[in-house]
């Protein structure tokens, strides 16, 4: 019921916002309908028709959901390297840790870590993604299965990479250097290869530093991609990037008597200097084929290929007692070696049935995935077990896999118990059709459904086990919405949409215990929308929405049964980007969000972990003069809790950036950018209760931009 009354006073409030328009501004937008459309062909489409989304060439105006795209330019101008540097500046969306080794994102209160595409694939793959390559970032809130299939349960990440263009020539670089010793350079190279076809290289170095000790890594990244004009109405893209990824695993420092990250304790790292470390080599293979059919049919047909090596081993602070200085270790070596194979693709086709347009498409995906993954725990000599304390001083007692224990004894820690070791192969059969109704030029309707079909086999090659199982769940999932735009550049819209995650999770690795015979948990969306593009370039959104997930849990008292528990998160969303005038630019954004902790007995009285109720942000550039430009902004997030059982708290924290761009010529840009100008210290994001992330103090990125 919240949601529902919430849900008419936005599209009141909304109506009222639109008809509070006067006549002057109306007429207006009809002499200048000229300009609102290339406006809307230019810069409103997610990806145009390369690596779309939304799958379909729909203007973001008319796309039924709450979403953000980040350019390439904002990027290079940001001094972003990072996904989850990009996070910090959207709304509904905040980091997780990820362990130290992997990207992690918020998903409108949802932690995921697979829920990650390159253009339009699959990318569930646990690392940290690079943005070298990159030419925008698509973040789109809410799950919505019809378009991605499983998971997505509270948003999808898509990063649309560079792609050779025909007929051009050129080269970019940049080069950068940052106050703690790191370093990278990037090199983006075009050049045509006859009339119809094209060669793009993109490729990084990097080498990465921070202010926490031991912390230490390399990147190195090579992306060759070709574009070949088959025919008049057909274009052949294909790509091939090489991974390779080593650095340092920080996973932070406990929390204290109260609950809270331990400041005293910011300048330690609870881990072994040469056995926290993660590693990645990753060949991935990509080829598209776009076709045009007619005017008003086209297709494309992608396939992804990704084959990945990964190792991953670390000790973290598993408990600390304050009263003594005393904290426990814990530890593991992961290895994930995985094969990825994806065919899919769509035909999209435009039509009339009388006076109704209609943008209808349908689409196929098979994945096939070979994943094998073990884990090994390390066992002390003197505890014969994985866990050991010691004293909270800097260093720890602890490196090269021996050491000193709280008590002064001297241990060795090998990791040699085997904790799992699982093989997993998995098939999906998805398809898809959803048809984009123009009933007026003022209404259109969005409607459609997905049917995946997810056969997963887990062998568990533990000697203990050594046993095979399997499950198979075949899902629908529908997706709806209503689009109404009063004028062409607004919309006021109402959208429905599903999701699932089978109980192998994210990341498959076992259906262990019961969960080989439980059906997936499901995801719902209810949201309601405006989109307002101004003329002069600002662009204004607002959402509230409602995600609820239901599970099935085996009963308690009767296991021949099932109790569904059902949980939601509620909330809305603010973004305000464009041009205030033609040398002041801003982005902003807001988000509030509300969730309760739902068991067995009901509600819990207690907030899901991650789920900060406000977050805040703004970006703004000024062009001081035709060679000199500034940046400042800032990013706030409210206090949220590390743990479901609301025991810790990570502190809100606000940090200001700022940034000064200088041309020395048309085609070269020396850059500065400062992170955290106040050098204030916080806490961004956590795993669990005693791993809070420390955030880098004040530190700078002197960058050199250009192109030839």
């Amino acid at each position: 019921m919240r949601f529902k009354l919430s849900a008419i006073a936005f599209a009141l409030l909304a109506s009222n916002m639109v008809n509070a328009q006067s006549s002057e501004t109306l007429d207006s937008n009809d002499s200048d309908a000229d300009s609102v459309e290339k406006i809307t062909i230019q810069g409103q489409f997610l990806s145009i028709n390369e690596s779309n989304s939304v799958k379909t060439p729909t203007p973001i105006i008319d796309v039924p959901q709450s979403l953000s795209i980040i350019s390439q330019e904002e990027i290079t101008d940001r001094g972003f390297n990072s996904i989850g540097q990009l996070i910090a500046y959207l709304p509904g969306v905040n980091t997780s840790q990820g362990e130290g080794h992997r990207d992690a994102v918020v998903f409108r209160g949802i932690r995921s870590t697979a829920d990650f595409f390159i253009d339009g694939n699959r990318d569930d793959v646990q690392y940290y993604r690079a943005l070298y390559n990159i030419e925008k970032v698509e973040v789109l809130r809410g799950p919505n299965a019809l378009l991605f299939g499983r998971g997505g349960t509270g948003g999808i990440l898509n990063r649309v990479t560079k792609k050779a263009q025909l007929g051009e020539y050129f080269t970019g670089y940049k080069a950068s250097y940052t106050t703690f010793g790191g370093y990278g350079i990037e090199v983006d190279h075009n050049f045509a290869a006859g009339d119809s076809g094209a060669v793009r290289i993109n490729a990084m170095v990097e080498h990465l530093d921070n202010d926490r000790d031991f912390y230490d890594g390399d990147r190195y990244g090579l992306n060759p991609t070709a574009r070949f004009e088959l025919g008049d109405s057909t274009t052949l893209d294909l790509s091939y990037e090489y991974i390779d990824h080593e650095r340092f695993i920080d996973r932070g420092i406990p929390t204290g008597d109260n609950g809270r990250p331990v400041e005293l304790l910011q300048d330690i790292v609870f881990g072994d200097p040469e056995n926290n470390y993660h590693t990645l080599e990753a060949n991935v293979f990509r080829a598209t084929l776009q076709h045009a059919f007619s005017d008003s049919i086209k297709g494309n047909f992608s396939a992804f290929y990704g084959d990945y090596d990964k190792v991953y081993a670390n000790f973290y602070a598993s408990g600390y007692d304050q009263s003594t200085n005393i904290v426990e270790l814990d530890g593991y070596i992961d290895t994930t070696r995985r094969k990825n194979t994806i065919l899919s693709g769509n035909i999209v086709s435009e039509f009339a049935t009388g006076d109704v347009e209609h943008t209808l498409i349908f689409g196929a995906e098979y994945i096939d995935t070979a994943s094998d993954q073990d884990r090994f725990n390390p066992e002390f000599s003197t505890s014969i077990d994985d866990r050991e304390t010691f004293i909270a001083t800097r260093p720890l007692s602890l490196r090269g896999l021996a050491g000193t224990n709280a008590a002064g004894e001297a241990f060795t820690v090998p990791f040699s118990d085997l904790n799992d070791d699982t093989r997993v192969d998995l098939q999906v059969y998805s398809f898809y059709v959803q048809d984009e109704i123009a009933i007026s030029e003022k209404l259109d309707i969005v409607i459609g459904a997905r049917f995946d079909s997810f056969d997963i086999e887990v062998f568990n090659a533990n000697p203990d086990v050594l046993e095979t199982r399997t499950r198979k769940d075949e899902e629908i999932s529908p997706r709806a919405g209503i689009i109404f735009k009063p004028q062409e550049n607004v919309s006021i819209y109402a959208s429905y949409s599903e999701s699932f995650l089978p109980r192998s999770g994210e990341q498959f690795t076992d259906i262990n215990g019961n969960d080989d015979r439980l059906d997936p948990d499901t995801y719902t969306n209810q949201e309601i929308g405006i989109k307002y593009d101004f003329e002069n370039g600002m662009s204004f959104t607002a959402a509230i929405f409602e995600n609820e997930q239901s599970s099935p849990q085996v009963a308690d008292n009767d296991p021949s049964t099932l109790d569904i528990i059902d949980s939601e998160i509620s909330g809305y969303e603010i973004q305000l980007r464009g041009n205030i005038t033609d040398e002041w630019a801003v982005t902003t954004n807001y988000s509030n969000l509300d969730g309760e902790i739902v068991d067995r007995n009901g509600p819990t009285g207690r907030t899901p972990r991650e789920l900060p109720e406000t977050t805040f942000s703004i970006w703004s550039t000024y062009q001081v003069n035709d060679v000199f430009g500034i940046g400042a902004g800032l990013t706030y997030q409210d206090e949220s809790f590390i743990n479901n059982g609301n025991s810790a708290t990570l502190p809100s924290y606000t940090r200001y950036d700022v940034a000064a761009y200088y041309d020395i010529s048309d085609d070269m840009r020396v850059q500065l950018n400062i992170e955290n100008l106040t050098n204030e210290l916080y806490f961004p994001n956590s795993h669990s209760t005693h791993q809070a992330t420390v955030a880098p103090p004040i530190n700078a990125r002197l960058s050199l931009i250009g192109e030839f």
